[in-house]
């Protein structure tokens, strides 16, 4: 009994940390980061060990960011609905520990980057580490509705992540990956603010519904969803990509600007979660469809 009871712990524990790395979100980057490495090669397939590095060591300083914000933060998520349940506000890590698991993992995945993959990857991903953990949650998240925009650069940088751990450089196709995270960043996450508006104002972060009202939010989201629409136009433009990732970045647009303008036009909190949700699948069907396209014959 007492053996299971211990492994039962040792379990709890280890979800805990888990829990911390926030893995829905990682997934996400994760895959941005992999259609990013495979974007970058013109022709054919890049090398498997590269990949496995570069999506092990960018996984695991996500991770480690993830676990800094929650470290920052955890005042603010014991004060929120959707987050009091992470592991901080719940008491089952100290925040030594996590500062330890953060400090271990993110480490772990930047001497991985440098060693395995080049240089110039590790440190933009130190770059995407400190931009997501200080200046985004430490610097704009609690000062200014802008937070989202502004900081959304880091949230953007995965496929430029992938991109330079294979191709060892920053090209202007892999700005146009990061331009389309970056104007699709804000109407995502708006979504998600405009039904957790109470839980924002009860925890004093200046988010755009708080600071600016439903209505201002959700002409924000039509705004920039309609720029998010013409942004993903730009691949097939520069003949990035061909005429398959045309269709599908066409379709899903619409059917993304569709939502919007059901948002401001006749809003509801079953709306703006389903909006939300949508756009978590928007993003990996418009990046699917581009590593699809990068590998047709025509």
């Amino acid at each position: 009994m007492k053996i299971a009871a211990l492994d039962a712990a040792r379990a709890s524990r280890m979800r805990a940390f888990y829990v911390l790395t926030k893995p829905r979100v990682n997934t996400l980057i994760v895959f941005c980061a992999v259609i990013g490495m495979f974007l970058a090669v013109p022709e054919g397939l890049p090398d498997a060990m590269t990949v496995f590095a570069a999506t092990v060591g960018i996984a695991c300083v996500a991770g480690a960011a993830a676990a800094m914000n929650c470290l920052i933060e955890q005042q603010i998520d014991a004060r929120m609905t959707r987050t009091r349940a992470r592991p901080l506000p719940r008491g089952e890590l100290s925040p030594p520990e996590v500062l330890l698991f953060a400090g271990v993992l993110g480490g772990s995945g930047l001497t991985l980057l440098h060693q395995m993959v080049n240089p110039l990857t590790m440190w933009l991903t130190l770059a995407t580490f400190v931009g997501y953990a200080v200046v985004y949650t430490v610097l704009l998240k609690p000062r200014t509705p802008q937070n989202i925009v502004i900081g959304g650069a880091s949230g953007a940088m995965p496929p430029v992540l992938g991109w330079a751990a294979v191709s060892g450089e920053v090209s202007a196709d892999a700005l146009l990956l990061f331009l389309i995270i970056f104007a699709w960043t804000p109407p995502h996450f708006w979504a998600l603010a405009l039904y957790r508006t109470a839980d924002y104002a009860r925890a004093g972060l200046p988010m755009l519904p708080v600071t600016h009202g439903a209505e201002f939010t959700r002409l924000s989201v039509l705004l920039y969803t309609l720029i998010l629409f013409g942004v993903t136009l730009l691949p097939f433009a520069t003949r990035m990509s061909g005429a398959l990732y045309l269709g599908v970045a066409v379709a899903l647009g619409l059917q993304f600007i569709r939502y919007a303008w059901r948002l401001y036009r006749d809003y509801s909190d079953a709306l703006a979660r389903r909006t939300f949700r949508f756009s978590i699948a928007y993003l990996f069907g418009l990046f699917g469809a581009l590593l699809v396209d990068h590998y047709l014959p025509w």
